[in-house]
C-alpha cells in the first residue's frame, strides 16, 4: 500500500488500522529543542475520541498517545518524532460481526474498492486503512504543529459551520474561540449547535445519519507561503483534507460563490493602512497565486453523512457475484462532523509549518530584500 506519507520538509507517516494493535505516527523533519509532553498532543485526541456522548460511536476508545522517540529530557532532539495510540476497544464480538459479513460490500463504504484493489487479503475489519480510526496519527502530529505555529503568533481554529442545514451564523474569530468546546458539535453558535444536536439526535432514532460543513481559519499566516505551480498552499491543503475519510469538497474563501459574481465583486481590493497592505475583503482565502497574502486562510469542507446506517439497504457479494440486503452490523456515528473538526485543523496546521519551514528556506538563500510589509 502507497501513499502513507504527506508533506515535504515536515512530513507525517502513519500506520495502523482500525482493529490492529494500534495507530502510529512519525514526525520527520521536527525541529530541535522544543519542550513537549504526552498531554500537550492528548488536548487534541481527547477532543476527537469516540465514545464521549450520543453524537459519536459508542466504540470506547481511551486514544492515549506516547511519545517514543525523538525526546530527551523533555525536548525533541532533531531526529524522527514517533508517537503510539494503542487500540483498547477491539472485541472479538466485533471482529466476528464483521467476519460474517466481509463478502459484502457496505454501501459508501470502501470494500468494494478495496477488493478490487487488494483482492482477498484486504483488510475487511472495521475498514481497516479506510477507516475514520486513521485519522488519530493526523491529529497527534497536527496536535505538534499546532504548538510550532502558536511561537510564530499563528492560530488554527475549525467549527461545524453546517449540519443536515442547519447553519451557523457568522461570528468573530474570538468568539469562535471562546464558544468551539462549549458543546460536543463544535459549533460555536450555542442556539444553532443545540439544533443541529436535536436533529442529529431525530436522526439517529431513525437509523440513519446526518452530514455537513467543517469551515477553518488560520489567523497570522504571513504572506509569502505556497510554491507555485503545483505546491501551491491551496493545493497542498485541498490535498490533505481531500485525504480526510468523508470528506468530499472543498472550497477557499467564497469558494462556489464566486461562480455568481462579477469580476468586480470578487476581486479583494488593497488598500495601505499604517505603512502595510491590507484587503477589504478576503473572497480569496488569504490566498492569491497560491501564494498566500497575510489575510485570514479561511476554507470549508464538506462532511458527507456516516456511511454506516441501520436501516437496511440493497448490495451486493463480491465474492459471489449476487445481489442481496445488508443490515447494520456494528457500531457508528450518526455524524461525524463534531469529531471531525480537530482533524481539519490538524491537516491544516501541517500544511502551514510544512509551506513555513519551505518559505523560510528558500527566503534564507534567496536573500531578497522585500520592497513591503503584508
Amino acid at each position: 500500500m502507497l501513499g502513507n506519507t504527506f508533506g515535504r520538509l515536515f512530513r507525517i507517516t502513519s500506520c495502523g488500522e482500525s482493529y490492529g494493535d494500534a495507530m502510529m505516527i512519525i514526525l520527520d523533519g521536527m525541529p530541535a529543542g522544543i519542550r513537549i509532553t504526552d498531554a500537550d498532543v492528548q488536548k487534541d485526541l481527547d477532543r476527537r475520541r469516540p465514545g464521549t456522548s450520543p453524537l459519536d460511536s459508542p466504540r470506547q476508545e481511551t486514544d492515549q498517545v506516547k511519545i517514543v522517540s525523538g525526546m530527551l529530557e523533555g525536548c525533541t532532539t532533531g531526529a524522527p518524532l514517533g508517537m503510539i495510540i494503542y487500540n483498547v476497544d477491539r472485541h472479538q464480538i466485533h471482529v466476528d460481526q464483521y467476519r460474517q459479513k466481509k463478502d459484502l460490500h457496505r454501501p459508501g463504504h470502501a470494500e468494494l474498492t478495496y477488493y478490487v484493489k487488494y483482492g482477498d487479503s484486504f483488510d475487511w475489519c472495521g475498514a481497516g486503512r479506510a477507516s475514520g480510526r486513521e485519522t488519530v496519527g493526523r491529529v497527534a502530529a497536527g496536535a505538534v504543529a499546532k504548538l510550532l505555529l502558536a511561537r510564530e503568533s499563528i492560530e488554527v481554529v475549525g467549527y461545524v459551520k453546517e449540519l443536515y442545514g442547519i447553519k451557523s451564523r457568522p461570528m468573530p474569530f474570538d468568539q469562535i474561540k471562546a464558544n468551539l468546546l462549549k458543546t460536543k458539535i463544535s459549533c460555536p453558535d450555542l442556539e444553532a449547535a443545540q439544533k443541529m444536536i436535536e436533529a442529529t439526535l431525530k436522526v439517529k432514532e431513525e437509523g440513519d445519519t446526518v452530514g455537513g460543513i467543517i469551515e477553518v481559519i488560520a489567523r497570522g499566516v504571513p504572506a509569502g507561503l505556497g510554491e507555485p505551480a503545483y505546491d501551491k498552499i491551496s493545493a497542498t491543503i485541498a490535498h490533505g483534507l481531500m485525504s480526510i475519510p468523508a470528506v468530499k469538497g472543498i472550497e477557499f474563501g467564497a469558494g462556489f460563490e464566486l461562480a455568481r459574481m462579477k469580476g468586480s465583486q470578487a476581486n479583494d481590493i488593497p488598500y495601505v493602512e499604517n505603512g502595510k497592505i491590507k484587503f477589504r475583503t478576503n473572497h480569496a482565502g488569504g490566498v492569491l497565486g497560491g501564494i498566500t497574502n497575510g489575510d485570514d486562510l479561511v476554507l470549508r469542507v464538506v462532511v458527507k453523512p456516516t456511511s454506516t446506517i441501520s436501516i437496511p439497504q440493497e448490495t451486493i457479494n463480491m465474492v459471489k457475484m449476487e445481489n442481496t440486503k445488508l443490515a447494520a452490523i456494528t457500531r457508528r456515528d450518526p455524524t461525524i462532523c463534531g469529531r471531525a473538526v480537530v482533524v481539519c485543523e490538524a491537516v491544516v496546521a501541517i500544511c502551514i509549518v510544512d509551506h513555513l519551514m519551505m518559505a523560510r528556506g528558500y527566503e534564507a538563500v534567496q536573500k531578497l530584500d522585500k520592497p513591503f510589509k503584508i
